[in-house]
């Protein structure tokens, strides 16, 4: 099921800048897609539009070609959303969270006992149904987040920051069973601004940053660059001059990554910077990561 955002605007009452300013992805069927920025970067406000939390100033989304208000209309179960705040009663145990969620999805009988007992197997909550949710560790309550999401068996998942605050093994059995789910037909739409999270798992992604779309596509592709990424420690500030014309971002007091458009421009930026005087502490030359990318684009760190 693909998913077509076209043109998509939104600005919330009251507020100066728009959240989403002319937002147009293609998400295909299958597979982990990724939606990467910092926080304010427009992520949670494009996931509440394809749930249908709010509605779009302009613009539209399709599913399968379908205006996406008449697929949740449908089939509401056909779309879940596991939000980054905990969505489940606290004073309620796991298995009664999961009762009333799946009775609110209309289930009932032998096939909500089945779809609890799945959601519990994949998360691994065997050993705690009996616990009340408040009782349970952060990485048991995301665990618990995304059984509740998985109850209706939805054909896209979105999931909002899903690993905040959790411990790392948590995080690792979470990445794991997200990274499966396409498997069994689901597609998952992931939000994060842990670029790692996202190269593990994600195949395809776009970079948000301000409301509006920096790149999209395919992760190796959006990988595969000649530019080089240049890491720097000087004894001195960067000169401005060297920052504008290397798309320079400051990591560090003296700590700087510039971005060259290919390794032999590296001899030439040596001689700039012996000429304005800056001794180099410390230089790294290799090929960019997700997280330099972003850099390279926002020229501004991915956790702003």
């Amino acid at each position: 099921m693909t998913l077509s955002i076209s043109g998509v605007s939104h600005t919330y009452r009251g507020a100066r800048e728009a959240a989403l300013n002319d937002v147009s992805l293609t998400i295909p069927a299958g597979g982990v897609f990724g939606l990467l920025g910092p926080n304010g970067a427009g992520k949670t406000t494009l996931i509440s539009l394809i749930c249908g939390l709010i509605e779009p100033d302009q613009g539209h989304i399709t599913l399968d070609d379908e205006p996406l208000p008449l697929v949740r209309a449908a089939d509401p179960a056909r779309i879940a959303l596991v939000p980054q705040d905990y969505a489940f009663y606290p004073m309620l145990s796991v298995s009664e969270n999961l009762r009333f969620f799946g009775g609110a999805l209309g289930l009932s009988g032998a096939r909500l006992r089945q779809r609890c007992d799945a959601a519990i197997a994949f998360t691994r909550l065997e050993q705690v149904t009996g616990k009340l949710a408040e009782a349970l560790s952060g990485g048991l309550r995301r665990r618990l987040n995304l059984a509740i999401g998985l109850l209706g068996e939805p054909r896209l998942l979105l999931l909002d920051e899903p690993t905040v605050g959790v411990d790392p093994q948590s995080r690792h059995f979470l990445l794991d069973a997200i990274a499966g789910l396409p498997a069994s037909g689901t597609t998952v739409i992931y939000t994060s601004h842990y670029m790692e999270e996202v190269e593990a798992i994600c195949q395809r992604l776009a970079i948000l940053d301000q409301g509006k779309v920096l790149a999209a596509g395919a992760l190796n592709e959006l990988l595969d660059s000649d530019e080089q990424t240049l890491e720097l420690r000087l004894d001195r500030p960067l000169p401005e001059i060297l920052v504008s014309k290397y798309h320079a971002v400051q990591s560090g007091a003296l700590d700087f990554q510039l971005f060259l458009p290919f390794t032999a421009a590296l001899p030439e930026l040596l001689a700039e910077l012996a000429a304005a005087g800056c001794e180099i502490r410390h230089l790294s030359l290799g090929r960019q990561n997700l997280e330099q990318v972003f850099m390279r684009l926002t020229r501004r760190s991915l956790r702003d």
